[in-house]
């Protein structure tokens, strides 16, 4: 919906821009209260931002250009898993059976909206630079997951205000090639509109929860939920660009949400276990 409407690089810089306005303007005080503390963190909630969040939507756009949306998505899809290896390596948290099982199954979701139920498809994929920088921005958001697992004031708005700083900032030289090269566009009043859209829900009130379900969950378990993105992503395809609502639809969402329910319910299980060894 953004093509032609406003280009990647002012729409990365002015969502992170409305962000910090929003905060400014309703969190003033706790970022004041928390400063002292941002500034011990600054260099590492700078990296977070940098990278979490700037370099991989620089990464996915580019790879747009360069690769089709069924690799995008595919890949897209490794993002849990990835998480789930680093949350071994780094933290020690063993990865169970059943949360191997859901995670396959929530990516077979994936597989089957990004082929269009085509899975035919799949054995003909033919992979290019592109696909390498959406491995990599899957890695870098990864690492932006295993990050947030224990970090001081994670769940703070001061933190999260820092996060958006170093987001803005950062985008801020990839906005200026993008002048520099003549690709920018200014927002026409629809692109407005999907930049407002996107500075409230994915960037404020999609991260702020995500990084407390990070807090409440942990970095494996919430991140198998990054593979429902894709899904709403074709099922928001059919609500407002009016595409039609075929089976496939309903079949990966059924499929991503009976892996995560599979994983959820084995991890509790797993916590119950463990619980009641304690006690005993």
């Amino acid at each position: 919906m953004a093509v032609g409407e406003i280009s990647p690089m002012v729409l990365t810089a002015g969502r992170w821009g409305l962000v910090l306005a929003l905060l400014g303007l309703f969190a003033n005080r706790a970022i004041r209260e928390g400063w002292p503390r941002l500034k011990a963190q600054w260099p590492v909630v700078a990296a977070m931002g940098a990278l979490g969040f700037t370099a991989f939507n620089a990464l996915f756009y580019v790879a747009g250009h360069l690769t089709s949306a069924i690799n995008i998505s595919i890949l897209q899809g490794a993002a849990p898993i990835l998480v789930m290896i680093g949350a071994l390596a780094l933290h020690r948290t063993p990865i169970r059976l059943g949360q191997a099982v859901g995670a396959a199954v929530t990516l077979a979701g994936v597989a089957v909206v990004a082929s269009h139920g085509g899975l035919r498809s799949l054995a003909q994929l033919r992979f290019n630079p592109g696909d390498l920088m959406m491995f990599v921005a899957c890695a870098l958001y990864a690492g932006y997951t295993l990050a947030l697992r224990g970090r001081d004031g994670a769940t703070s708005l001061w933190f999260f205000a820092g996060l958006a700083a170093a987001s803005f900032l950062s985008s801020l030289p990839l906005l200026a090639g993008e002048i520099a090269l003549g690709l920018a566009q200014a927002p026409t009043p629809t692109g407005w509109a999907i930049l407002i859209y996107v500075a409230l829900a994915p960037s404020f009130f999609g991260q702020i929860f995500f990084i407390r379900a990070v807090h409440l969950l942990g970095p494996a378990r919430a991140g198998l939920f990054i593979n429902l993105v894709p899904v709403f992503g074709a099922l928001l395809a059919v609500l407002l660009i009016g595409e039609p609502f075929r089976l496939r639809h309903a079949a990966a969402l059924g499929l991503v949400l009976a892996g995560i329910l599979g994983a959820e319910t084995a991890a509790r299980r797993d916590s119950a276990c463990a619980r009641s060894g304690e006690t005993l």
